[in-house]
Protein backbone atom coordinates (compact mmCIF):
# COMPACT_ATOMS: atom_id res chain seq x y z
CA UNK A 1 0.00 0.00 0.00
CA UNK A 2 0.73 3.34 -0.75
CA UNK A 3 -0.26 4.98 2.52
CA UNK A 4 -0.44 2.94 5.79
CA UNK A 5 -2.21 5.04 7.98
CA UNK A 6 -1.29 3.44 11.42
CA UNK A 7 2.20 3.85 13.51
CA UNK A 8 4.17 1.65 15.13
CA UNK A 9 2.46 2.81 18.62
CA UNK A 10 -1.07 2.50 16.81
CA UNK A 11 -0.01 -1.15 15.96
CA UNK A 12 1.01 -2.17 19.80
CA UNK A 13 -1.74 -0.51 21.42
CA UNK A 14 -4.14 -2.80 19.45
CA UNK A 15 -1.76 -6.16 19.61
CA UNK A 16 -2.30 -5.49 23.37
CA UNK A 17 -5.40 -4.73 23.16
CA UNK A 18 -6.20 -8.22 21.43
CA UNK A 19 -3.76 -10.08 23.61
CA UNK A 20 -0.74 -10.72 21.79
CA UNK A 21 2.59 -9.49 21.39
CA UNK A 22 3.57 -9.16 17.89
CA UNK A 23 1.38 -9.81 14.60
CA UNK A 24 3.30 -12.81 13.52
CA UNK A 25 1.29 -14.53 16.57
CA UNK A 26 -2.20 -13.73 14.88
CA UNK A 27 -0.91 -16.36 12.40
CA UNK A 28 0.13 -18.92 14.91
CA UNK A 29 -3.08 -21.22 13.74
CA UNK A 30 -1.04 -21.69 10.74
CA UNK A 31 1.56 -24.70 10.84
CA UNK A 32 4.69 -23.15 10.27
CA UNK A 33 5.34 -25.67 7.29
CA UNK A 34 2.77 -23.36 5.48
CA UNK A 35 3.90 -20.08 6.22
CA UNK A 36 6.44 -19.02 3.79
CA UNK A 37 6.22 -21.50 1.10
CA UNK A 38 8.19 -21.63 -1.76
CA UNK A 39 7.02 -19.95 -4.84
CA UNK A 40 7.36 -21.16 -8.23
CA UNK A 41 7.84 -18.18 -9.58
CA UNK A 42 9.99 -16.86 -12.71
CA UNK A 43 12.93 -14.17 -12.02
CA UNK A 44 11.89 -10.40 -11.53
CA UNK A 45 11.56 -8.44 -14.96
CA UNK A 46 12.24 -5.03 -15.53
CA UNK A 47 9.45 -2.77 -16.21
CA UNK A 48 10.52 -2.73 -19.54
CA UNK A 49 10.23 -6.25 -19.82
CA UNK A 50 7.32 -6.65 -17.57
CA UNK A 51 5.42 -4.23 -20.14
CA UNK A 52 6.79 -6.39 -23.20
CA UNK A 53 5.60 -9.48 -22.24
CA UNK A 54 2.43 -8.28 -21.06
CA UNK A 55 1.52 -6.66 -24.74
CA UNK A 56 2.53 -9.96 -26.03
CA UNK A 57 -0.31 -12.09 -24.11
CA UNK A 58 -2.69 -8.96 -25.17
CA UNK A 59 -1.78 -9.56 -28.68
CA UNK A 60 -3.19 -12.91 -28.39
CA UNK A 61 -6.61 -11.19 -27.75
CA UNK A 62 -9.03 -10.34 -31.25
CA UNK A 63 -11.34 -6.82 -30.36
CA UNK A 64 -14.01 -5.55 -32.91
CA UNK A 65 -11.48 -3.59 -33.83
CA UNK A 66 -9.21 -6.31 -35.61
CA UNK A 67 -12.19 -7.94 -37.43
CA UNK A 68 -15.16 -7.38 -39.27
CA UNK A 69 -18.61 -7.66 -36.92
CA UNK A 70 -21.32 -8.12 -37.73
CA UNK A 71 -22.76 -9.14 -33.93
CA UNK A 72 -25.47 -7.66 -32.39
CA UNK A 73 -28.51 -9.16 -30.44
CA UNK A 74 -28.31 -6.46 -27.62
CA UNK A 75 -24.71 -5.09 -27.73
CA UNK A 76 -23.86 -3.43 -30.31
CA UNK A 77 -20.76 -1.92 -31.74
CA UNK A 78 -21.06 2.18 -32.51
CA UNK A 79 -18.48 4.66 -32.83
CA UNK A 80 -17.97 6.93 -29.58
CA UNK A 81 -16.41 10.41 -29.58
CA UNK A 82 -13.49 11.27 -27.76
CA UNK A 83 -14.95 13.78 -25.53
CA UNK A 84 -16.98 10.78 -24.19
CA UNK A 85 -14.01 9.14 -21.94
CA UNK A 86 -12.43 12.46 -21.46
CA UNK A 87 -15.08 13.28 -19.29
CA UNK A 88 -15.42 9.68 -17.53
CA UNK A 89 -11.63 10.01 -16.87
CA UNK A 90 -11.86 13.09 -14.43
CA UNK A 91 -11.49 11.84 -11.05
CA UNK A 92 -14.54 13.45 -9.67
CA UNK A 93 -17.07 11.26 -11.49
CA UNK A 94 -14.51 8.22 -12.32
CA UNK A 95 -14.92 7.26 -8.51
CA UNK A 96 -18.17 8.93 -7.23
CA UNK A 97 -20.71 6.75 -5.76
CA UNK A 98 -24.60 7.74 -4.93
CA UNK A 99 -24.74 11.31 -3.52
CA UNK A 100 -26.68 10.90 -0.44
CA UNK A 101 -24.93 14.17 0.36
CA UNK A 102 -26.22 16.96 -2.37
CA UNK A 103 -24.27 19.35 -0.49
CA UNK A 104 -20.72 17.78 -1.86
CA UNK A 105 -22.50 16.61 -5.11
CA UNK A 106 -24.10 18.54 -7.37
CA UNK A 107 -22.15 17.77 -10.30
CA UNK A 108 -22.54 14.23 -10.46
CA UNK A 109 -26.38 15.28 -9.63
CA UNK A 110 -26.59 17.61 -12.37
CA UNK A 111 -25.27 14.95 -14.69
CA UNK A 112 -27.85 12.31 -13.53
CA UNK A 113 -30.48 15.13 -13.95
CA UNK A 114 -29.52 15.76 -17.09
CA UNK A 115 -29.23 12.24 -18.46
CA UNK A 116 -33.19 11.90 -16.88
CA UNK A 117 -34.20 14.80 -18.99
CA UNK A 118 -32.24 13.47 -22.18
CA UNK A 119 -33.73 9.89 -21.89
CA UNK A 120 -37.40 11.23 -21.14
CA UNK A 121 -37.10 13.49 -24.43
CA UNK A 122 -35.72 10.27 -26.18
CA UNK A 123 -38.55 7.79 -25.20
CA UNK A 124 -41.39 9.82 -25.10
CA UNK A 125 -42.30 9.31 -21.62
CA UNK A 126 -42.50 11.87 -18.50
CA UNK A 127 -40.10 10.22 -15.76
CA UNK A 128 -36.80 8.43 -15.70
CA UNK A 129 -34.78 6.63 -13.30
CA UNK A 130 -31.08 6.76 -13.08
CA UNK A 131 -30.58 3.76 -13.59
CA UNK A 132 -30.10 -0.25 -13.43
CA UNK A 133 -27.56 -2.68 -14.34
CA UNK A 134 -28.42 -3.52 -17.45
CA UNK A 135 -31.44 -3.83 -20.05
CA UNK A 136 -32.22 -7.07 -18.50
CA UNK A 137 -32.74 -6.08 -15.00
CA UNK A 138 -34.74 -2.56 -16.59
CA UNK A 139 -37.33 -5.23 -17.79
CA UNK A 140 -37.47 -7.35 -14.35
CA UNK A 141 -37.91 -3.90 -12.59
CA UNK A 142 -40.87 -3.07 -15.05
CA UNK A 143 -42.55 -6.20 -14.00
CA UNK A 144 -41.72 -5.80 -10.44
CA UNK A 145 -43.32 -2.42 -11.01
CA UNK A 146 -46.20 -3.60 -12.71
CA UNK A 147 -46.98 -6.15 -9.26
CA UNK A 148 -46.77 -2.80 -7.10
CA UNK A 149 -49.20 -0.70 -9.51
CA UNK A 150 -51.51 -3.41 -9.54
CA UNK A 151 -51.05 -4.15 -5.77
CA UNK A 152 -50.73 -8.01 -6.78
CA UNK A 153 -54.35 -8.02 -7.97
CA UNK A 154 -53.31 -9.33 -11.65
CA UNK A 155 -50.39 -11.83 -11.60
CA UNK A 156 -50.31 -12.59 -15.28
CA UNK A 157 -47.43 -11.17 -17.42
CA UNK A 158 -47.63 -11.28 -21.51
CA UNK A 159 -44.04 -12.06 -22.58
CA UNK A 160 -43.71 -11.89 -26.59
CA UNK A 161 -41.31 -13.96 -27.93
CA UNK A 162 -39.81 -11.42 -29.44
CA UNK A 163 -38.19 -10.28 -26.61
CA UNK A 164 -34.88 -11.08 -25.96
CA UNK A 165 -33.91 -14.51 -24.48
CA UNK A 166 -31.80 -13.24 -22.03
CA UNK A 167 -34.22 -10.67 -20.56
CA UNK A 168 -36.57 -12.71 -20.74
CA UNK A 169 -34.30 -15.47 -18.98
CA UNK A 170 -33.67 -12.59 -15.83
CA UNK A 171 -37.21 -11.48 -15.27
CA UNK A 172 -37.72 -15.17 -14.70
CA UNK A 173 -34.75 -15.56 -12.44
CA UNK A 174 -36.25 -12.00 -10.52
CA UNK A 175 -39.87 -13.64 -10.21
CA UNK A 176 -38.72 -17.44 -9.56
CA UNK A 177 -41.06 -18.48 -6.28
CA UNK A 178 -43.42 -15.55 -6.73
CA UNK A 179 -47.23 -15.80 -8.03
CA UNK A 180 -46.59 -14.57 -11.39
CA UNK A 181 -47.84 -16.46 -14.28
CA UNK A 182 -45.88 -15.71 -17.68
CA UNK A 183 -47.98 -16.34 -20.96
CA UNK A 184 -46.74 -15.98 -24.27
CA UNK A 185 -43.20 -16.75 -25.02
CA UNK A 186 -43.98 -19.88 -26.91
CA UNK A 187 -46.28 -17.56 -29.72
CA UNK A 188 -45.64 -18.17 -33.11
CA UNK A 189 -42.43 -15.76 -34.41
CA UNK A 190 -43.62 -14.86 -36.94
CA UNK A 191 -46.93 -13.84 -35.77
CA UNK A 192 -47.17 -9.88 -35.48
CA UNK A 193 -47.45 -8.23 -31.90
CA UNK A 194 -51.53 -7.69 -32.38
CA UNK A 195 -51.22 -11.22 -32.14
CA UNK A 196 -50.97 -10.75 -28.78
CA UNK A 197 -54.65 -8.89 -28.09
CA UNK A 198 -56.11 -11.76 -27.35
CA UNK A 199 -54.16 -13.27 -24.61
CA UNK A 200 -55.28 -9.82 -22.54
CA UNK A 201 -57.75 -10.49 -20.13
CA UNK A 202 -58.85 -8.44 -16.67
CA UNK A 203 -55.95 -10.88 -14.87
CA UNK A 204 -53.41 -9.40 -17.11
CA UNK A 205 -51.36 -6.85 -15.70
CA UNK A 206 -48.29 -6.29 -17.96
CA UNK A 207 -47.90 -6.85 -22.01
CA UNK A 208 -44.24 -6.71 -22.59
CA UNK A 209 -42.58 -6.15 -25.82
CA UNK A 210 -39.71 -4.73 -27.70
CA UNK A 211 -39.12 -1.68 -29.92
CA UNK A 212 -36.90 -3.01 -32.19
CA UNK A 213 -37.85 -6.75 -31.55
CA UNK A 214 -34.74 -9.35 -30.78
CA UNK A 215 -34.89 -10.32 -34.41
CA UNK A 216 -34.51 -6.25 -35.39
CA UNK A 217 -38.15 -5.91 -36.47
CA UNK A 218 -40.43 -2.95 -36.25
CA UNK A 219 -44.07 -2.67 -35.20
CA UNK A 220 -46.06 -0.41 -34.27
CA UNK A 221 -47.78 -1.06 -30.65
CA UNK A 222 -50.24 1.83 -30.87
CA UNK A 223 -53.15 -0.81 -31.04
CA UNK A 224 -51.75 -3.31 -28.57
CA UNK A 225 -51.67 -0.04 -25.89
CA UNK A 226 -54.96 0.20 -26.50
CA UNK A 227 -56.27 -3.25 -26.27
CA UNK A 228 -54.00 -3.51 -22.70
CA UNK A 229 -55.49 -0.14 -21.40
CA UNK A 230 -58.80 -1.44 -21.88
CA UNK A 231 -58.66 -4.54 -19.80
CA UNK A 232 -56.68 -2.34 -17.10
CA UNK A 233 -53.32 -3.33 -18.30
CA UNK A 234 -50.36 -1.56 -18.41
CA UNK A 235 -47.46 -2.03 -21.53
CA UNK A 236 -44.06 -2.36 -21.14
CA UNK A 237 -41.79 -1.88 -24.20
CA UNK A 238 -37.98 -2.46 -24.08
CA UNK A 239 -35.99 -0.28 -26.73
CA UNK A 240 -33.26 0.08 -28.43
CA UNK A 241 -32.40 3.45 -27.74
CA UNK A 242 -30.84 3.83 -31.18
CA UNK A 243 -33.31 3.29 -33.16
CA UNK A 244 -35.38 6.07 -31.22
CA UNK A 245 -33.27 8.51 -33.04
CA UNK A 246 -34.99 7.69 -36.07
CA UNK A 247 -38.25 5.71 -34.64
CA UNK A 248 -41.89 7.26 -33.09
CA UNK A 249 -40.91 7.06 -29.59
CA UNK A 250 -42.86 4.37 -27.61
CA UNK A 251 -44.55 7.17 -25.38
CA UNK A 252 -46.20 8.38 -28.70
CA UNK A 253 -47.95 4.68 -28.84
CA UNK A 254 -49.32 4.60 -25.07
CA UNK A 255 -46.67 2.32 -23.55
CA UNK A 256 -46.71 2.99 -19.84
CA UNK A 257 -43.15 2.09 -18.79
CA UNK A 258 -40.29 2.34 -21.50
CA UNK A 259 -37.17 -0.22 -20.86
CA UNK A 260 -33.72 -0.53 -22.23
CA UNK A 261 -30.34 -1.22 -22.86
CA UNK A 262 -28.46 2.14 -22.74
CA UNK A 263 -24.77 0.44 -24.45
CA UNK A 264 -25.38 1.62 -27.54
CA UNK A 265 -25.30 5.45 -26.12
CA UNK A 266 -21.50 5.81 -25.80
CA UNK A 267 -20.45 2.60 -24.06
CA UNK A 268 -18.23 0.04 -25.41
CA UNK A 269 -18.62 -3.17 -25.79
CA UNK A 270 -16.35 -4.02 -23.04
CA UNK A 271 -16.58 -8.35 -22.92
CA UNK A 272 -20.14 -7.63 -21.78
CA UNK A 273 -20.27 -4.69 -19.10
CA UNK A 274 -20.45 -2.75 -17.20
CA UNK A 275 -23.31 -1.40 -18.73
CA UNK A 276 -26.42 0.85 -18.48
CA UNK A 277 -30.40 0.09 -17.73
CA UNK A 278 -33.02 2.57 -19.20
CA UNK A 279 -36.41 2.38 -16.85
CA UNK A 280 -38.77 5.49 -18.14
CA UNK A 281 -42.43 5.58 -16.58
CA UNK A 282 -45.79 8.17 -16.43
CA UNK A 283 -45.56 10.01 -13.74
CA UNK A 284 -48.72 8.90 -12.15
CA UNK A 285 -46.63 5.20 -11.12
CA UNK A 286 -43.38 7.61 -10.23
CA UNK A 287 -44.01 6.05 -6.50
CA UNK A 288 -43.51 2.85 -8.24
CA UNK A 289 -40.26 2.88 -9.91
CA UNK A 290 -37.54 1.73 -8.86
CA UNK A 291 -33.57 3.32 -8.99
CA UNK A 292 -32.60 6.60 -8.11
CA UNK A 293 -34.62 9.68 -8.92
CA UNK A 294 -32.75 13.28 -9.05
CA UNK A 295 -35.09 16.37 -8.84
CA UNK A 296 -33.75 20.31 -9.14
CA UNK A 297 -35.08 22.93 -6.89
CA UNK A 298 -33.70 25.67 -4.83
CA UNK A 299 -31.46 26.94 -1.77
CA UNK A 300 -32.88 29.10 0.71
CA UNK A 301 -30.48 31.58 -1.22
CA UNK A 302 -32.68 31.00 -4.38
CA UNK A 303 -29.90 29.51 -6.44
CA UNK A 304 -30.58 26.29 -8.74
CA UNK A 305 -29.74 22.66 -7.09
CA UNK A 306 -30.00 19.15 -7.39
CA UNK A 307 -30.95 16.36 -4.89
CA UNK A 308 -32.12 12.94 -4.69
CA UNK A 309 -35.90 12.92 -4.32
CA UNK A 310 -38.49 10.43 -4.36
CA UNK A 311 -36.21 8.09 -1.29
CA UNK A 312 -38.35 6.02 0.10
CA UNK A 313 -36.99 3.02 -1.38
CA UNK A 314 -34.39 0.19 -1.32
CA UNK A 315 -31.73 0.71 1.27
CA UNK A 316 -33.62 3.58 2.78
CA UNK A 317 -36.43 1.87 4.12
CA UNK A 318 -37.65 -1.44 5.16
CA UNK A 319 -37.24 -4.12 2.75
CA UNK A 320 -40.01 -5.78 1.90
CA UNK A 321 -41.69 -2.17 1.35
CA UNK A 322 -39.62 -1.06 -0.92
CA UNK A 323 -40.30 -0.69 -4.13
CA UNK A 324 -36.86 -2.98 -5.73
CA UNK A 325 -33.84 -4.26 -4.35
CA UNK A 326 -31.75 -2.61 -6.45
CA UNK A 327 -29.87 0.60 -4.81
CA UNK A 328 -26.76 0.94 -7.20
CA UNK A 329 -27.14 3.70 -9.75
CA UNK A 330 -24.49 3.02 -12.79
CA UNK A 331 -23.42 6.70 -12.15
CA UNK A 332 -20.33 6.30 -14.79
CA UNK A 333 -22.47 4.46 -17.39
CA UNK A 334 -24.96 6.92 -16.75
CA UNK A 335 -22.29 9.82 -17.22
CA UNK A 336 -21.39 8.37 -20.69
CA UNK A 337 -24.49 7.93 -22.29
CA UNK A 338 -25.42 11.65 -20.69
CA UNK A 339 -22.10 13.19 -22.56
CA UNK A 340 -22.56 10.91 -25.82
CA UNK A 341 -26.13 12.38 -25.92
CA UNK A 342 -25.24 16.14 -25.54
CA UNK A 343 -22.19 15.95 -28.12
CA UNK A 344 -24.02 14.09 -30.95
CA UNK A 345 -27.32 16.44 -30.50
CA UNK A 346 -30.62 15.85 -31.71
CA UNK A 347 -29.50 15.83 -35.44
CA UNK A 348 -26.50 13.66 -34.83
CA UNK A 349 -28.85 11.01 -33.33
CA UNK A 350 -30.96 10.81 -35.60
CA UNK A 351 -27.88 10.56 -38.29
CA UNK A 352 -26.42 8.00 -36.85
CA UNK A 353 -29.81 5.79 -36.70
CA UNK A 354 -30.31 6.62 -40.09
CA UNK A 355 -26.54 5.68 -41.05
CA UNK A 356 -27.35 2.48 -39.33
CA UNK A 357 -30.94 1.97 -40.87
CA UNK A 358 -29.69 2.42 -44.95
CA UNK A 359 -26.40 0.14 -44.67
CA UNK A 360 -28.34 -2.67 -42.76
CA UNK A 361 -30.66 -2.63 -45.83
CA UNK A 362 -27.83 -2.23 -48.06
CA UNK A 363 -26.76 -5.47 -46.65
CA UNK A 364 -29.99 -7.51 -46.90
CA UNK A 365 -30.70 -6.92 -50.03
CA UNK A 366 -27.14 -7.40 -51.22
CA UNK A 367 -27.23 -10.63 -49.24
CA UNK A 368 -30.73 -11.65 -50.61
CA UNK A 369 -29.45 -12.15 -53.92
CA UNK A 370 -27.50 -14.68 -52.90
CA UNK A 371 -28.25 -18.05 -53.96
CA UNK A 372 -29.43 -20.52 -50.86
CA UNK A 373 -29.81 -17.03 -48.43
CA UNK A 374 -33.01 -15.19 -47.77
CA UNK A 375 -34.68 -12.50 -44.85
CA UNK A 376 -36.22 -15.17 -43.06
CA UNK A 377 -38.67 -12.62 -41.93
CA UNK A 378 -40.70 -10.12 -44.32
CA UNK A 379 -41.50 -7.23 -41.77
CA UNK A 380 -40.08 -3.60 -41.40
CA UNK A 381 -36.44 -3.67 -39.71
CA UNK A 382 -33.88 -1.26 -38.45
CA UNK A 383 -30.42 -1.93 -38.00
CA UNK A 384 -30.65 -6.11 -37.70
CA UNK A 385 -32.18 -8.66 -39.34
CA UNK A 386 -32.76 -12.28 -39.96
CA UNK A 387 -30.29 -14.43 -42.63
CA UNK A 388 -30.91 -17.54 -43.48
CA UNK A 389 -28.52 -19.48 -44.76
CA UNK A 390 -28.37 -22.95 -46.74
CA UNK A 391 -25.63 -24.17 -44.47
CA UNK A 392 -26.13 -24.32 -40.08
CA UNK A 393 -25.28 -21.05 -38.46
CA UNK A 394 -23.02 -21.81 -36.30
CA UNK A 395 -20.85 -23.71 -39.12
CA UNK A 396 -21.11 -20.61 -41.85
CA UNK A 397 -19.80 -18.58 -38.27
CA UNK A 398 -16.83 -20.38 -38.36
CA UNK A 399 -16.05 -20.14 -42.10
CA UNK A 400 -17.02 -16.56 -41.81
CA UNK A 401 -14.11 -15.96 -38.87
CA UNK A 402 -11.59 -17.63 -40.62
CA UNK A 403 -11.81 -15.04 -43.40
CA UNK A 404 -11.51 -12.33 -40.57
CA UNK A 405 -15.59 -11.73 -40.34
CA UNK A 406 -17.57 -11.78 -37.37
CA UNK A 407 -20.18 -13.33 -38.26
CA UNK A 408 -24.11 -12.83 -36.77
CA UNK A 409 -25.61 -14.40 -33.48
CA UNK A 410 -26.74 -18.27 -33.87
CA UNK A 411 -30.61 -18.42 -32.84
CA UNK A 412 -30.99 -21.80 -33.48
CA UNK A 413 -29.30 -22.32 -29.48
CA UNK A 414 -32.25 -20.06 -28.59
CA UNK A 415 -35.03 -20.97 -31.49
CA UNK A 416 -34.63 -24.92 -32.47
CA UNK A 417 -36.60 -24.10 -35.62
CA UNK A 418 -34.10 -21.18 -36.74
CA UNK A 419 -31.14 -23.80 -36.76
CA UNK A 420 -30.10 -22.27 -40.22
CA UNK A 421 -30.53 -18.82 -39.12
CA UNK A 422 -28.70 -15.90 -37.96
CA UNK A 423 -28.98 -12.55 -36.55
CA UNK A 424 -26.90 -9.75 -38.37
CA UNK A 425 -26.41 -6.34 -36.97
CA UNK A 426 -25.32 -3.40 -39.24
CA UNK A 427 -23.87 -0.10 -37.36
CA UNK A 428 -22.66 2.99 -39.34
CA UNK A 429 -19.17 1.61 -38.43
CA UNK A 430 -19.60 -0.77 -41.24
CA UNK A 431 -18.43 0.72 -43.95
CA UNK A 432 -19.64 -0.33 -47.57
CA UNK A 433 -16.72 -2.11 -48.56
CA UNK A 434 -17.04 -4.24 -45.71
CA UNK A 435 -20.66 -5.19 -45.99
CA UNK A 436 -19.34 -6.00 -49.90
CA UNK A 437 -16.85 -8.04 -48.58
CA UNK A 438 -19.31 -9.70 -46.28
CA UNK A 439 -21.37 -10.69 -49.05
CA UNK A 440 -18.27 -11.69 -51.33
CA UNK A 441 -17.22 -13.94 -48.59
CA UNK A 442 -20.91 -15.80 -47.78
CA UNK A 443 -20.57 -16.78 -51.50
CA UNK A 444 -17.79 -18.33 -51.23
CA UNK A 445 -17.77 -20.38 -47.85
CA UNK A 446 -21.43 -21.33 -47.89
CA UNK A 447 -21.02 -23.44 -50.66
CA UNK A 448 -17.45 -24.52 -49.98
Amino acid sequence: MTFVPHTERDRQQMLEAIGVKTIADLFSAVPQKFRFPKLNLPAPLTEMEALGELKGIAEANESADDLVSFLGAGAYHHYIPAGVDSILRRGEYYTAYTPYQPEISQGTLQAIFEYQSLIVALTGMEVSNASHYDGATALAEAVNMSRGIHRGARNKIIMSPGIHPQYRAVVHTYEDGGDLQFVGEDFDLSAGPDALIDMIDEQTGLVCVAYPDFFGRVYDYTKLAEAAHAKGALLAVSVNPTALGLLKPPGEMGADIVTGEGQPLGIPLSFGGPYLGILTTRNQYVRQIAGRLVGETVDNRGQRGFVLTLSTREQHIKREKASSNICTNQGLMMLAATTYMSLLGKSGLRQVAESCYHKAHYAAAEISKLKGFGLKFKDAFFHEFVMESPIPAAELNLRLLGRGIIGGYDLGGDYPTLANCSLLAVTELNSKEEIDYLVETLAEVAHA
